[in-house]
């Protein structure tokens, strides 16, 4: 059995996606395309309207890349529809949306998959494994270190909903992933420091967040949208056994020590380089799931705890004090 595609959206996530199906994964066939812009689609596959894709009976599952804006909408659509979707985080940029748009997928069997690709990436799959097998004990802090080479541009920015809920909500959701606790309270200071594009748009670009889960273990993030070099993606887990941690990926792992210096290659530049794994196991484990009819790795539910930590953020920042989450 194939499972059959359609993806609304074909920027730089579509196109991963579309690549990822189209090159290397047997079980699934994309048909149908939805963009706004007609140039440079793949002729392989059939053009045609959003409500064309959600209602063809062709399809059997959706993949939504398109602004966060509309990514609601397309959801209780295609739920309605009787289509299984995977969707770019966020679900949307308000809570209250975000509880309807879950209260319309209850009432379906329709399968929602998040797109928190950080959770498939090897590295941090072996750090979430180290501590499921009890080799760091019982956790007490996690570090996540997420800075980007720099920022999107002005249009991308004035509807991304703002750094938390569009680039730190990986963190977010990585924290909880690590943790398999819950976040009770959010403080966050932030800071727009690399001026340009980013305070135009009114957002910040720097940021600390400190997380406080229900049994008083912490995590502490910092984000920046200008890492002059490169993209830069740690993090560390620490526990009662011991503590593990991963580092940057680079394009390779020499080290030349010199006189007076020692050299290495600067990280990769760019999280389509940094996450082409993640991406790729990611809409596997979806492929499978709609296939095989088992729950999804990553659900609504968790695209909802990740979203109310950064509008907890937002307004930790706003108001200048920690803020509790009931």
């Amino acid at each position: 059995m194939k499972l059959k595609i359609g993806i609304i959206g074909f920027g730089r996530i579509g196109k991963i996606h579309y690549n990822n199906i189209a090159q290397q994964i047997e079980d699934a066939q994309v048909l149908l395309l939805a963009d706004v812009n007609q140039d440079g689609l793949p002729q392989e596959v059939t053009l045609t309207d959003v409500d064309s894709l959600i209602d063809s009976p062709d399809i059997d599952a959706v993949v939504i890349c398109s602004p966060t804006d509309t990514h609601a909408d397309y959801v209780e659509r295609c739920a309605r529809a009787g289509k299984h979707v995977f969707c770019e985080k966020p679900l949307d940029l308000s809570l209250d949306r975000i509880e309807k748009t879950l209260a319309v997928l209850e009432e379906t069997d329709i399968k929602l998959m998040l797109g928190f690709n950080r959770r498939f990436d090897p590295n941090f799959l072996k750090l979430r494994s180290l501590v499921q097998d009890g080799k760091v004990g019982d956790l007490q802090i996690v570090k996540i270190t997420s800075r980007d080479p720099g920022p999107p541009p002005l249009t991308y920015l004035q509807s991304s909903g703002g750094m938390f809920l569009d680039m730190s909500i990986h963190d977010f959701d990585m924290a909880r992933y690590m943790m398999g606790k819950r976040v009770v309270q959010v403080y966050a200071e932030a800071s727009t420091l690399t001026g340009g594009d980013v305070e135009v748009a009114g957002d910040i670009d720097t940021a600390v967040i400190t997380l406080r889960f229900e049994d008083g273990a912490l995590a502490v993030i910092d984000n920046s949208r200008k890492a002059i070099y490169g993209y830069d993606q740690r993090m560390e887990v620490f526990g009662s056994k011991g503590m593990a941690k991963v580092e940057n990926n680079a394009p390779d792992t020499h080290l030349y020590y010199g006189k007076n210096m020692v050299e290495a290659s600067l990280p990769l530049n760019f999280f389509m380089d940094r996450y082409t794994d993640s991406y790729l196991a990611e809409m596997r484990a979806f492929v499978r799931a709609c296939i095989d009819d088992t729950p999804v790795p990553v659900g609504a539910v968790d695209g909802k705890e990740a979203a109310k930590i950064a509008v907890a953020a937002i307004r930790s920042v706003r108001e200048r004090k920690p803020v509790q989450i009931d």
